[in-house]
């Protein structure tokens, strides 16, 4: 009798879920990537050159996040 290979149901089960966690991790990169704008480097030069951080005054956040305690 040749010995049968069985593997726990819990181990299949988190071994299935971890493979799909990856694969859906993976597809949401790609998404992501897909909805980001090209930016040569030149373009990214003149947006560093025009825009700085110093420019802008800097203000405290106002903390919102009681505005969506219901």
């Amino acid at each position: 009798m040749e010995p049968s290979n069985t593997l726990n149901p819990e181990i299949l089960k988190t071994l299935i879920k971890e493979s799909v966690r990856e694969v859906m991790r993976e597809e949401w990169y790609k998404f992501f990537e897909m909805l980001l704008p090209y930016v040569d480097d030149a373009e990214q030069a003149d947006i560093e050159a025009t825009f700085s951080p110093d420019d802008y005054v800097k203000e405290p956040f106002q903390d919102i996040t009681d505005w969506f305690e219901s």
